[in-house]
């Protein structure tokens, strides 16, 4: 039965790079929608192009490409943080899908995914529920709470000035890059500094330490502003928003 009782055409965008993966992606959506079913529309683009399309509102984004990763979700996040997303990746790595969602996505599909799934995939995240599987939610939801726990026990790490300015560009989604240009440093000194970070903070990722550093209580110790409420930077790049999706299983 269909999660979706707007029967107006929905626009999905699709990310990735690989031509024969698109093609397929794009056929999915051909098929006619069953009764008080949307017609889903994609929308094929670079990832500028998807995100400067106002009325696009939902996204595939396929992990397997080349120039894909987890950050991409995050740039996405940042920029739309209304978007929902929907990610295709690898099969068999659980690792990935907790980190995906985590990072904004409300969906995970891997490369054996049927046409059928696919679709009903899409219209579970076009209803506002998380499709994932059965076995991580429970995982997931922990992984969350234990991060709510900790950042509300952990006493705020004492940071250096230099410290301060790498995790407030960090909050920003700049490269390492990005940041030792904007700071006029090396970039293996910004790789030590964001170690450093994850050390003080005792995130397990890059990806950890920015959702850690999404605290509140971290950002006023620090002395960083809270970009979430606050952010009037020029670059025009916004902060993570809070994670609150309502979640929904299926095996």
């Amino acid at each position: 039965m269909s999660l979706i009782h707007n029967t107006d055409p929905i626009r999905v965008g699709l990310l990735t790079d690989e031509p024969l993966r698109l093609e397929g992606l794009a056929s999915i959506f051909e098929h006619s929608p069953g009764e008080g079913c949307a017609q889903l529309i994609p929308v094929v683009g670079k990832i500028n192009e998807l995100l400067s399309d106002s009325t696009l509102e939902y996204m595939v984004v396929d992990l397997n490409s080349s120039s894909q990763s987890l950050w991409t979700l995050e740039a996405i996040r940042l920029k739309r943080p209304k978007m929902r997303l929907i990610v295709i990746g690898p099969e068999n790595d659980d690792n990935l899908v907790l980190e995906s969602i985590m990072a904004g996505a409300r969906g995970y599909l891997d490369l054996k995914a049927s046409p059928q799934i696919v679709h009903e995939a899409v219209e579970v995240v076009i209803s506002g529920s998380i499709w994932a599987p059965r076995r991580l939610l429970s995982t997931l939801i922990d992984r969350l709470l234990g991060a709510s726990y900790a950042s509300l026990t952990n006493d705020s790490p004492r940071l250096t000035d230099r410290e301060r300015q790498v995790l407030d560009l960090i909050l920003q989604a700049y490269s390492n890059r990005e940041i030792a240009q904007e700071l006029g440093i090396k970039e293996r000194t910004v790789q030590a500094h964001v170690g450093r970070l994850m050390r003080k903070t005792g995130a397990e990722s890059r990806l950890d330490l920015l959702m850690r550093a999404s605290n509140p209580a971290l950002l006023d110790a620090a002395g960083i502003s809270d970009r979430r409420h606050d952010d009037r930077r020029s670059t025009g790049r916004r902060p993570v928003p809070a994670l609150g999706p309502r979640l929904t299983d299926h095996k």
